[in-house]
């Protein structure tokens, strides 16, 4: 018993680490786009690119008080971001070929870091709620540093289906947790759920009342 609650263990937190590093990379890429088209030398495309990849997850460690927190301690996070950042840096122009860029790997990074959030707070013992809290900070965390670094309303402030869908994501991983499904399965359907929610807002247009009328354009392309 006590070994299969060990093995049990050894493969949510491996799932953990492989979701935080793929959203790492997915955020660095779509922080260090957003960097490269205000012109930021490839120093200000780094800062931008790790405090998009890392935010995120650093809250959200402190939160649960996992310290120092996995981006600080383990040298992949930071070889992650920095290595997406220096891609980007000289290949943008091919990362600009896809539509909307930012956006995409936004939605992305969103997606993979809502559903390693609420795992990792299930693990340190978190209830049910507050996973699926803490997941949705993990995947908000990253989209606003970038945005704030850029001085630029960030967009979870700006009405569109961002938070909700990070919080869906979390919420379908709590409801596998609670029904003991198996872990792979749920992540990925709630990694897609975010993921689709988000795309179809976008392409749609779907979003939360605004005060004062229609919300601007935010821009990130």
């Amino acid at each position: 018993m006590i070994a299969l609650e060990l093995q049990g263990t050894l493969e949510l937190r491996t799932l953990v680490l492989v979701l935080d590093l793929c959203g790492t990379f997915a955020f660095a890429v779509s922080g260090a786009v957003a960097a490269v088209r205000q012109r930021l030398d490839i120093f200000g495309v780094l800062v931008v690119s790790f405090a998009a990849s890392t935010f995120g997850g650093i809250s959200r460690d402190v939160l649960i008080g996992a310290t120092p927190p996995a981006a600080v301690q383990d040298w992949r996070y930071l070889a992650t971001a920095v290595a997406a950042g220096v891609v980007t840096f000289f290949w943008s122009p091919l990362i600009e070929r896809l539509r909307n860029p930012v956006r995409m790997l936004d939605a992305v990074g969103l997606a993979f870091f809502a559903v390693a959030g609420t795992e990792k707070a299930l693990v340190f013992g978190l209830g049910p709620v507050m996973a699926a809290m803490m997941g949705m900070l993990t995947g908000i965390g990253g989209g606003m540093a970038r945005d704030i670094l850029l001085a630029n309303v960030p967009v979870v402030l700006r009405a569109e289906l961002y938070a909700v869908a990070a919080l869906v994501g979390a919420g379908i991983v709590v409801v596998g947790h609670l029904l003991d499904l198996p872990l792979v399965p749920m992540a990925v359907v709630g990694g897609l759920a975010c993921f689709v929610l988000r795309m179809l807002a976008l392409r749609r247009g779907w979003r939360l009342p605004v005060a004062g009328g229609t919300p601007p354009s935010d821009g990130t392309g």
